[in-house]
């Protein structure tokens, strides 16, 4: 089982997200890295299979994550937003992440595991640079 690589110390999930570098530029970016890849999991688990399901998931919960994460947003991140972080966004790290995450859920860790294996249920997810995100349950 490979060594954990994330930063994060903590069992939650958007620790280990929050650990991930964000490939964008600084100018512009309204909405954290993080939040984005924890709406898209969070998406992809409630079956959204497009940019577009995860624009309506991410609008139809916004007052909702953006109260109990305690967060200002003045807007959900549209299915454009989503895109364009996707084409940046560093898929071994995310998978990394989530590895560890899951990893770190085992009472115990992993040391008795010879491998771990995530499932997901439908890779059927709309254009090449979000099925990069589907792949990640299968990292």
């Amino acid at each position: 089982m490979p060594q954990s690589v994330s930063a994060a110390t903590d069992l939650d999930l958007i620790s280990f997200l929050k650990a991930i570098p964000d490939a964008r530029m600084r100018r512009g970016v309204r909405i954290p890295a993080w939040y984005l890849l924890l709406v898209a999991v969070l998406g992809i688990l409630s079956k959204c299979e497009s940019l577009r399901d995860l624009e309506r998931f991410a609008r139809r919960h916004h007052a909702v994550l953006n109260e109990a994460l305690g967060l200002e947003l003045k807007r959900p991140p549209s299915d454009s937003a989503f895109r364009y972080f996707f084409l940046q966004v560093d898929v071994a790290a995310v998978c990394a992440a989530i590895r560890d995450w899951t990893i770190a859920q085992i009472p115990g860790g992993a040391g008795d595991l010879d491998q771990l294996i995530c499932c997901q249920a439908t890779s059927a997810f709309g254009p090449l640079a979000t099925r990069k995100l589907v792949h990640l349950m299968a990292c």
